[in-house]
């Protein structure tokens, strides 16, 4: 599936709930799946700066794509993080520095996030869109 695909494939669920609430949990169920970093990978280097709580985001360029990995705070970060990191990771770096992040509009989730939490997604991105940056460079010296 790609990224456009997992997209639509999260509208598709957010569309089954009828009410912002019931959407803000499904999202708090996502993060019940949310991984964790190993203490050493929590550090300056990979803090979300801007986040409303506590996250870091770690990428590394392997095989060709990004693996993305990270952890937050608070249950709408584990929820979120979980969703964005099933949408960017394990991807090409074309194909993440391609990708409009407007798209995630259509999934009908951004809209609940509070300011707040709209400006801890655009850190996220930012983040994101830097580590794709530095792998796409990095695998031009090799190739």
């Amino acid at each position: 599936m790609n990224m456009e695909e997992t997209v639509a494939h999260y509208k598709e669920d957010f569309d089954l709930f009828p009410d912002a609430n019931d959407k803000i949990e499904y999202i708090f169920d996502l993060g019940k799946k949310h991984t964790t970093l190993d203490e050493a990978e929590k550090n300056d280097e990979t803090f979300v700066e801007g986040c409303a709580s506590a996250a870091w985001l770690t990428g590394e360029c392997k095989d060709g794509k990004l693996i993305l990995r990270g952890e937050g705070t608070s249950e709408m970060a584990k929820g979120m993080l979980t969703l964005l990191l099933d949408i960017f990771s394990n991807r090409t770096p074309d194909e993440i520095l391609a990708f409009d992040p407007a798209k995630l509009h259509e999934m009908g989730v951004v809209e609940l996030l509070s300011p707040v939490r709209q400006q801890s997604l655009e850190a996220f991105l930012k983040k994101v869109y830097t580590y794709a940056q530095k792998c796409s460079e990095e695998l031009k010296i090799k190739n």
